[in-house]
């Protein structure tokens, strides 16, 4: 295995953020397509994809793509692939499998299928007849859409969104995938002071850190696709060298997290003393109403409540109207805020500059963006990042 056909899944409404991640690490060929953004590279680029991607849900080894409509020619095809040159003897491959608007609609018996042809192909070439599975995990996925099946094998394990430091989360923690998104949809940066009022267990502020000091969001997990055999722990190495060498711990940094919840405001210290980036974020417990900052300039980040309940609904209206209010004295920054009530604008009482649709897991969403006035070049000549 040298050059490799790689897919990294995305939420819905981040597939171009994922693929500006992926060109950033200087990998080309990309194509951008529903959920997922597949680009060819080499060996190495399994191993810093699953270190850098903020905004990915995972990374896939694509083994092959084929048109079946038949279990038949789903199994012949499957077969036809190049197992044994991507999975050792020992290894563990179970199959996990998804089918939309397919003729083989059947879930579990594509499975079973792709299962039992794997299987055979693995016979011919270790000349055996049973596999005990005892080894390294690599999972198998079969994906059908529109009669074409997609067969990859999974190089992250558990999602890219566990970087390992949220212990803790409050009841509605935002996945980091999507808290680093919004991040990076402001275009905010780092000489930019950022406030999250709503900061719940502390991730958007967290994230922003991470990206701010330039800091890999999977330097501090491990990847099934590790205990591979097929990729030398050289490249591991050099990989998670890569990340500690660019690296800028002593970027400076103006985050802080507010929350009304003095408990949730402990667990989001936790975290950020978790994620190594404590020092360099304020937390506090206060009222998104008492707001304010010396700041002339800044991004409010935020997800705030959504109050799905009919009960809650009207308190969730309630508070937009009072952060419509609340933010206008911040009347020179921006504001980045992720809702689910259409009526959103209306109720905070102004129209976003631009908005985009997201997921926040099932709930749909959308993205307002308010831009505030462009602030002052820096003193270097460039004009600050404060502005998409």
């Amino acid at each position: 295995m040298s050059g490799v056909e790689l897919i990294a899944t995305a939420t819905f409404g981040l597939e171009a953020i994922v693929a500006q991640e992926v060109k950033d690490l200087g990998y080309q060929n990309v194509l951008v397509e529903n959920g997922k953004v597949t680009f060819t590279a080499d060996l190495s680029a399994i191993c810093r994809a699953n270190l850098w991607l903020r905004t990915a849900d995972r990374v896939r080894l694509k083994v092959g793509e084929f048109k079946a409509t038949t279990f038949d020619e789903l199994f012949e095809k499957t077969k036809a692939l190049p197992w044994p040159e991507l999975i050792p003897a020992n290894a563990n491959f179970p199959v996990e499998g998804k089918s939309i608007k397919s003729t083989l609609f059947s879930v579990s018996d594509c499975q079973a299928i792709v299962k039992k042809a794997v299987v055979e192909s693995m016979k011919n070439k270790y000349n055996q007849q049973w596999f005990e599975e005892q080894g390294p995990v690599f999972k198998i996925e079969v994906a059908l859409l529109k009669d074409m099946a997609t067969l990859t094998i999974d190089t992250t394990g558990p999602g890219l969104h566990k970087r390992g430091y949220r212990r803790l989360a409050s009841k509605a923690p935002i996945k980091e995938t999507l808290a680093a998104a919004m991040i990076l949809l402001a275009r905010w940066h780092p000489d930019t002071t950022l406030l999250d009022p709503f900061c719940g267990s502390g991730t958007i502020p967290i994230e922003a850190a991470l990206i701010g000091q330039n800091i890999a969001p999977g330097m501090n997990r491990e990847f099934v696709s590790e205990k591979w055999p097929s990729i030398p722990r050289e490249l591991w190495r050099q990989a998670r060298k890569e990340t500690h060498d660019l690296a800028n711990y002593d970027q400076p940094l103006e985050i802080m997290g507010t929350d009304i919840d003095d408990e949730v405001v402990k667990i989001a210290r936790n975290n950020a003393l978790e994620a190594e980036v404590g020092e360099h974020i304020h937390l506090q417990r206060m009222s998104f109403t008492e707001i304010s900052s010396k700041k002339k300039y800044g991004k409010i980040i935020c997800n705030p409540p959504y109050g799905e309940r009919l009960g809650e609904l009207r308190a969730i209206e309630k508070m937009y109207q009072e952060m419509g209010k609340a933010f206008s004295k911040l009347d020179t920054w921006s504001f980045y805020i992720l809702s689910s009530n259409p009526r959103f604008e209306n109720l905070f009482g102004k129209p976003a500059t631009k908005k985009r649709k997201l997921y926040n897991g099932d709930i749909k969403v959308d993205y307002y963006q308010y831009f505030g006035p462009r602030p002052p070049k820096r003193r270097d000549g460039e004009p600050r990042a404060d502005r998409e």
